[in-house]
């Protein structure tokens, strides 16, 4: 096998990431001693009002910059810069388009596009001093394996990828974020998350909560949750337990640290991303009314479920609706995170934000939860008999490593990034068996380009807000969880891994091949379509 030049750049990575290990765990050691926020700057629950991110709308319903072959254009820029998140505090973070989370992108179902994302981040990370190497996961799209993120496919600082998203799928809610190796964990705590909508014509025709073309009062809103510790500067603290898991004193949803959304006396609709590094949630509403949970990962359920609480885990999308009819105006309503096993918890850490119902509903209309809501997605029609092959991934920690049957990452690197796990044939539909055979850990598992449905968890049905589509799904202590899938709709090398991205950083993670029913392969991740040197030319 012969190397250029590139090829000795991409592997440098990870020979650059291992030697940088020991001297950023004494970096970290460091900042887990310094003065951690004082008590009395630690911001009251319910006092930062509720702030929805920006929006990018590259649906085709607005005017907007388009390739050479008409498909919708956007630059991304991932930069630094300090932001306001504990009052009186400036915080450096990392951010797309300067905002933490980054802007919510809006796209059509059936219109490609094309993303430019610009790496205009600094040398080094400004707490842990290493170089801050990107690759970005749409998270949920059935993207080309070059444009999947993939761990190793990296653009360091002055330089940009352009990244081809089809929307082809069913309407849904999805997520982008960092997923460059060895960095995941620390690039997303620093800022780079965001969410990402498809909507289509059957979402649409349905009497669910929306906005307003997307903008002004919506009733259709994405809630992005996440955990940080923070110093008495306003610094965030990064502190992963010894390469165990990391776990923040204060909750944030959008940037605002437990905030309080004003509403009207009527439904809404909440996209709801966990998007912290280690912590799942159980969600639960304080008056003890239900949620309407009518969608998952992958879009809408088949039909809408009445749940009071449910486990939440990392990367995990739900979408709910709640009846904010119910309470009479004045009433606030806490949305509560109820105890999990194996997350620590802080004084405040069982609350995540607040609802204060002022006044009567505007408009009755899109006010309704259609008992059926997408009957015929063909995953969710999947049987244990269609499949052509099972499968075991075992998850456990193993002398000192997180792994996946006893492999992890490094030995994809030491293979030339040829090493497996599985080798699914285009097409055909596998079942999985996903195992955690021990009790100090919970894994949130995600198959990269594949929907797939939950078939049983310890032998019983899965739960009743997992009744739909998905691509994460929460294998707690002691649990073998099976799915079925169907691999497509491309050939190529995805990624499977645990979505505790410290887990997934050290060195939990693994890939999987499909091939086409001849034998050939798919696109290479890393070297089909490379990142290039800045200056970009326009599209």
């Amino acid at each position: 096998m012969q190397f250029n030049r590139r090829d000795a750049l991409k592997l440098g990575v990870v020979s650059a990431a291992a030697l940088a290990l020991p001297a950023e765990r004494m970096a970290r050691t460091k900042l887990s001693f310094a003065n951690k926020l004082a008590v009395s700057s630690m911001p009251p629950p319910f006092t930062a009002p509720y702030v929805a991110p920006p929006v990018v709308n590259l649906t085709g319903d607005v005017t907007s910059v388009l390739t050479s072959d008409g498909k919708p254009f956007y630059r991304m820029v991932m930069s630094q810069f300090r932001q306001e998140i504990i009052p009186g505090l400036q915080t450096t973070v990392w951010g797309y388009d300067r905002s933490v989370p980054g802007p919510t992108v809006m796209c059509k179902r059936g219109v490609p596009v094309l993303m430019r994302h610009v790496n205009n981040l600094p040398s080094q990370h400004p707490q842990l001093g290493y170089r801050p190497w990107t690759s970005v996961h749409l998270h949920g799209s059935a993207s080309l394996p070059q444009y999947d993120g993939y761990a190793s496919d990296v653009a360091s600082p002055g330089q940009y990828k352009d990244y081809q998203f089809p929307n082809t799928q069913q309407a849904r809610t999805m997520w982008y974020h960092d997923h460059g190796v060895h960095r995941t964990a620390s690039n997303v705590y620093t800022g780079l998350v965001a969410q990402y909508h498809i909507v289509d014509d059957l979402e649409r025709s349905l009497p669910l909560p929306k906005g307003t073309d997307f903008e002004g009062k919506s009733y259709d809103q994405a809630l992005t949750i996440q955990d940080a510790t923070f110093g008495a500067d306003g610094s965030l603290i990064y502190d992963d337990g010894d390469q165990s898991s990391l776990y923040g004193n204060v909750i944030l949803v959008n940037g605002r640290p437990w905030p309080v959304m004003k509403v009207e006396r009527r439904k809404y609709r909440f996209r709801i991303l966990n998007a912290s590094i280690s912590r799942a949630y159980k969600l639960a509403l304080s008056s003890g009314q239900p949620f309407i949970m009518i969608g998952t990962d992958g879009g809408l359920m088949p039909q809408r479920q009445f749940v009071r609480r449910y486990r939440h885990g990392m990367a995990e999308r739900y979408e709910v609706v709640i009846d904010f009819s119910k309470y009479p105006i004045g009433e606030r309503v806490v949305l509560q995170n109820l105890a999990l096993r194996n997350n620590d918890g802080f004084e405040h850490t069982n609350k995540v934000m607040a609802f204060d119902v002022v006044s009567e509903s505007s408009t009755s209309r899109n006010n309704g939860v259609p008992k059926l809501l997408n009957p015929g997605t063909e995953v969710m029609s999947l049987q244990e008999s269609d499949a052509s092959k099972q499968r075991s991934l075992t998850f456990r920690r193993s002398n000192g490593h997180w792994t996946i049957n006893g492999r992890t990452w490094a030995d994809v690197e030491a293979s030339g990034f040829q090493d497996t796990v599985a080798d699914p044939t285009l097409g055909e539909v596998e079942v999985w068996e996903l195992s955690n055979p021990f009790g100090g850990w919970f894994h949130p598992v995600h198959i990269h380009l594949v929907d797939f449905r939950i078939l049983s968890r310890n032998g019983l049905p899965p739960k009743p807000w997992e009744l739909g589509p998905k691509d994460v799904v929460y294998v707690g202590e002691y649990e073998t969880v099976r799915v079925a899938m169907r691999f497509g709709p491309y050939p190529g090398r995805y990624m499977v891994h645990c979505h505790n991205l410290v887990h997934e950083d050290h060195d939990m993670m693994h890939q999987f091949e499909i091939r086409r029913p001849d034998g050939s392969r798919g696109d290479d991740p890393i070297w089909a379509d490379p990142p290039k040197d800045l200056p970009d030319p326009p599209p």
